[in-house]
């Protein structure tokens, strides 16, 4: 445990045995709204995600009207999904008082509520624009993945993501009182983990880009590399557990890891390549 003088010390330093970080998770107040670095940095992964995503989807014959409707769909979605797995995995904090549950300024965001809202609004979003959502979900994964690099810098300033104890000179020790994680004590930096994670899926994907077939198999492939190293991680994280030793993250990363695997299979036994003898005439795409 770190000296007592550290408590309270802002800003972010190394003192040869432990990472320290002081920062307030609040930037600024502007009236009845606060700036965190978890939101700034969430914003900043959405348009990073964003930015990637819209030149792949042209690249697969999408056009940036469909983009945008899409992203409109998964954000939204995916907000609503983020704060209702947050609510569940801490119902004995909201199940006293249900209006907290609304208090988006107390904090609390769910990344796996967040990805299958925004499968669900991407979905949607396909129903009404015509789009196939298996092809524009290919052009999506890499920026998700990037993305989530961004946010979970965020996660790691503000302490919302604490890992358990450790005693490795890596392990991280938050030493503002505001701070979300447990006060002067070194945690795994379980974000960090992830964050690293995150960049070898990203890289995986673009050294397979459009070498996998049928459409939609390439976000199949990042999502069973996610939730395979999100159980491993989970384990070094402070969650609480909800079934025996498996914390909520565990339970939803097999859940995943099989229905991702288990589309992988079943997509390639239906899948006929186009230069096969006996494929069908290839069709006009819809316009998109």
């Amino acid at each position: 445990m770190p000296p007592a003088a550290f408590e309270g010390e802002s800003g972010l330093w190394y003192d040869g045995a432990m990472i320290h970080i002081g920062l307030d998770p609040t930037i600024a107040d502007l009236g009845p709204i606060s700036i965190e670095w978890h939101g700034l940095f969430m914003a900043i992964g959405i348009a990073v995600g964003l930015a990637l995503t819209v030149p792949l989807a042209r690249r697969l014959g999408f056009s940036d009207d469909t983009v945008l409707s899409a992203a409109f769909g998964a954000i939204l979605f995916g907000f609503i999904g983020a704060r209702l797995t947050h609510v569940i995995d801490n119902w004995s904090e909201y199940s006293h008082d249900l209006a907290d549950i609304l208090a988006l300024q107390k904090g609390g965001l769910g990344w796996y509520g967040a990805l299958i809202g925004g499968v669900v609004g991407t979905w949607i979003a396909s129903r009404l624009k015509k789009f196939s959502l298996a092809r524009f979900a290919d052009a999506t994964a890499p920026g998700i993945f990037l993305g989530l690099c961004f946010g979970r810098i965020g996660c790691t300033l503000n302490g919302d993501s604490p890992g358990i104890e450790t005693s490795l000179p890596w392990g991280i020790v938050y030493t503002n009182p505001d701070s979300f994680a447990p006060l002067n004590v070194a945690t795994h930096p379980a974000p960090v983990y992830e964050i690293l994670w995150n960049l070898v899926i990203v890289l995986v994907l673009w050294r397979l880009w459009k070498r996998l077939a049928p459409d939609g198999s390439s976000f199949l492939v990042s999502l069973v590399l996610y939730s395979a190293g999100r159980f491993a991680i989970s384990w070094l994280r402070a969650e609480d557990t909800v079934l025996g030793p498996l914390h909520q993250s565990h339970i939803i990363s097999l859940a995943l890891f099989a229905i991702g695997v288990g589309l992988l299979a079943w997509r390639k036994t239906r899948f006929v390549r186009p230069d096969s003898p006996g494929a069908a005439e290839p069709q006009p795409q819809a316009e998109t």
